[in-house]
């Protein structure tokens, strides 16, 4: 009889780690997905950033920080 209480208590641990793996990997694909399609931040934006900082952004310069951004997404 202890034997089954201890066997449902172990699968009940295994799914829930397992829930929680597949939960994390398919809330990761999700989030890389929602952030490729919205990026938080645009070239108007980084030019009004520039801007505000006193500096009159070239085209070369808002791709050089376009790509940084894009790398660490």
């Amino acid at each position: 009889m202890e034997w089954f209480a201890l066997r449902d208590i172990l699968y009940l641990i295994i799914g829930l780690l397992i829930g929680a793996v597949a939960g994390f990997f398919l809330a990761r694909k999700f989030m890389k997905k929602y952030m490729k399609e919205n990026p938080p931040i645009n070239e108007q934006m980084i030019k009004a950033m520039m801007s505000q900082m006193g500096r009159t952004p070239s085209q070369k310069q808002v791709n050089q920080m376009m790509k940084q951004m894009n790398k660490f997404m």
